[in-house]
């Protein structure tokens, strides 16, 4: 960590009486260690300067962290703005819901999400169209014997999702290679000049922006084809009131940045649990030989309790959108804090999902939790794909393919007499922002 940490910078100083973390570098602030290992950071931060400290996001700003309970019922509160989010990138989240409040936000994702609901999932047929790309990407890794995960997990997620799009799987490198670029935007400095990671952004933005127009005109010159991409079109051109192309298309580029850069890391981190865990592998294979094939639709998940619940142990554990951000419009008092109107904000979810507050023995993998609850699921066990209030507008469609996936996994593998295990160290490499996911060298064999 104090690698991480600027020497030079170590003095105890105020902001608005509540204290900066020490150790931010010129331009970059406290990036190094954000990205780096940003539990031990929040940790450190908690012990020596209490629940309320400005960290410093370098170009993306100075921020008061909370790691107060009441911090997430912020994500509520009439007197917080999402406005923040587009601030930090506006030309990746510009027009995005992500960065909208009220009316707005509820225009923007009631024009969409009907196509995301179970309901619509299953009418568009998504589970039928993923079981064999699925199957088929498994029994791929049992006959090679061993696969980087997270380089595996995302040309999968890419060929899940850009399969509803009618994009051709001979494309997936180059859209591969322009949403990491596009990525990059939320923490270039902003300075456009050629080479820098802000001119590629935008470079890439208008690449993908420029195809999905092409999707779009496509589905409304053949309205009557049925699939997730002409469902949303069709909604968002019966919306009451009329919302621009260009709201549509960022949006939709916000889904497909979603759709498989964090399905892809809860992807890859239940494969290593079920490495390291044979528990949890021996328990996932013997509801896979119980129901007997991959589900393909929403109704079916409940016969796959298992898989339900390690889906979502491995979100609570490995959120993958580990903070949340949000700006006081008025003065606010957050615990015993006084936060000043115009202040941005910074939830750390990450803190959140592994706090003994809210969860039994947090540092624990415990599948028991999902499968012997009775109380209803909480808004807070919901907000790891998200930067909402809400259930993220894929949330359902994420679970869709993560229980397909866990199922294909153990049908194949212990078809073939293999299972998971590690080749390599889980901690080494991991990453935490501007989205988490393990070390992209992580390799599992199968054998």
């Amino acid at each position: 960590m104090d690698m991480l940490l600027n020497p030079l910078n170590r003095r105890d100083r105020l902001r608005h009486d509540i204290p900066v973390v020490p150790g931010a570098f010129p331009l970059v602030g406290h990036l190094p260690a954000i990205v780096c290992d940003l539990p031990r950071l929040l940790r450190r931060a908690e012990r020596t300067l209490g629940s309320h400290f400005w960290l410093d996001f370098g170009p993306a700003g100075h921020m008061v962290t909370c790691l107060d309970p009441d911090a997430i019922a912020l994500l509520r509160h009439k007197d917080v703005s999402s406005a923040l989010i587009e601030d930090i990138a506006p030309e990746l989240f510009g027009g995005t819901l992500v960065a909208q409040d009220g009316g707005a936000h509820r225009q923007a994702r009631g024009a969409i999400q009907a196509a995301f609901l179970p309901k619509g999932l299953t009418q568009a047929g998504v589970g039928e169209l993923f079981a064999p790309v699925i199957r088929a990407r498994v029994q791929r890794w049992r006959d090679r014997g061993d696969v980087t995960i997270l380089r595996e997990t995302g040309d999968l997620m890419l060929k899940l999702i850009f399969s509803l799009m009618g994009i051709p799987a001979e494309d997936l490198p180059e859209w591969r290679r322009k949403y990491r670029q596009l990525l990059q935007l939320i923490v270039a400095p902003p300075v456009d000049l050629p080479g820098l990671p802000l001119r590629r952004g935008r470079a890439a933005r208008d690449w993908i922006d420029a195809r999905l127009r092409e999707f779009v005109r496509d589905a409304r010159e053949h309205a009557a084809r049925t699939g997730l991409i002409n469902d949303m079109v069709s909604a968002f051109d019966r919306s009451d009131d009329a919302l621009s192309d260009e709201v549509l298309v960022a949006n939709i580029r916000l889904l497909l940045l979603g759709g498989h850069d964090t399905t892809a890391s809860t992807m890859a981190w239940m494969v290593i649990e079920l490495a390291r865990q044979p528990g949890l592998w021996d328990a996932l294979v013997e509801e896979a030989q119980r129901v007997g094939a991959v589900p393909t639709r929403h109704a079916d998940l409940a016969e796959c309790p298992v898989a339900e619940a390690l889906f979502r142990e491995t979100l609570r554990m490995h959120p993958p959108t580990p903070l949340l951000v949000r700006r006081a419009v008025r003065e606010l008092r957050l615990g015993q804090r006084r936060i000043p109107a115009g202040t941005d904000l910074c939830i750390p979810l990450l803190h959140f999902s592994t706090s003994a507050l809210l969860h039994e023995a947090p540092h624990q993998f415990r599948l028991a939790r999902w499968l012997e609850r009775t109380e209803p699921i909480r808004p807070a066990d919901m907000l790891q794909f998200g930067t909402g209030p809400h259930v993220c507008i894929g949330y359902h469609l994420a679970c869709l393919e993560l229980v397909q996936f866990c199922i294909a996994l153990a049908l194949t593998m212990h078809k073939g007499g293999a299972r998971p295990r590690l080749l390599s160290g889980v901690e080494k490499g991991r990453r935490y922002y501007p989205t988490a996911h393990p070390s992209m060298t992580m390799r599992i064999g199968f054998s």
